[in-house]
């Protein structure tokens, strides 16, 4: 399983997408990830400031 992603905290600040080695997450309205690229290593948690993605 992929990261979780709380659509009504997100702010669309892209910190993650930045953040993600691999590529999988994508923002427009919310941050979106791609689960067959996702490797699950924490990278965008650690960088949300409003705490909307999890493991």
């Amino acid at each position: 399983m992929a990261v979780n992603i709380d659509t009504d905290a997100c702010i669309a600040c892209a910190a993650c997408e930045t953040a993600c080695p691999l590529g999988a997450i994508t923002v427009e309205d919310v941050a979106v990830v791609d689960e067959d690229v996702c490797c699950e290593c924490g990278a965008c948690v650690s960088s949300c400031a409003v705490d909307a993605l999890s493991l």
